[in-house]
């Protein structure tokens, strides 16, 4: 999730007014969380370019990056995952993509709108 989240940015609208780092808000503004920005901290993540499946912590904003707000459905939808693509794996071993995917082009996410897939 870090390394390519599905989700581009959030945007909030301030319930009140707040400073930030020397940056004055008021509320009523809007605000942007641009997670490829985010996740590619130098002050959060050791090498934040290189991608390291072992890498410990991983403190990156999937899911809501914990604390008040971290996704309740999140341990769910790991399971759901794992398990649809453990049962992918056992029905079609063999499955193999014939076409490079088709993007969806969205401002808000990141997906794939088609993969044709072959398998016998």
């Amino acid at each position: 999730m870090r390394w390519a989240s599905p989700v581009v940015y959030m945007r909030r609208t301030l319930t009140q007014d707040i400073e930030l780092r020397g940056t004055k808000m008021a509320a009523g503004d809007k605000v942007s969380l641009w997670y490829c920005s985010a996740n590619r901290d130098e002050s959060k993540f050791a090498d934040p370019w290189t991608f390291d499946l072992a890498r410990n912590p991983n403190p990156h904003l999937g899911f809501g990056g914990g604390g008040a707000h971290f996704c309740l459905g999140a341990n769910l939808a790991r399971r759901e995952i794992r398990v649809a693509f453990d049962e992918l794996r056992r029905q079609m071993p063999d499955v193999v993509a014939t076409e490079e995917p088709a993007r969806l082009l969205s401002q808000f996410i990141h997906g794939i709108k088609t993969l044709p897939v072959t398998w016998s």
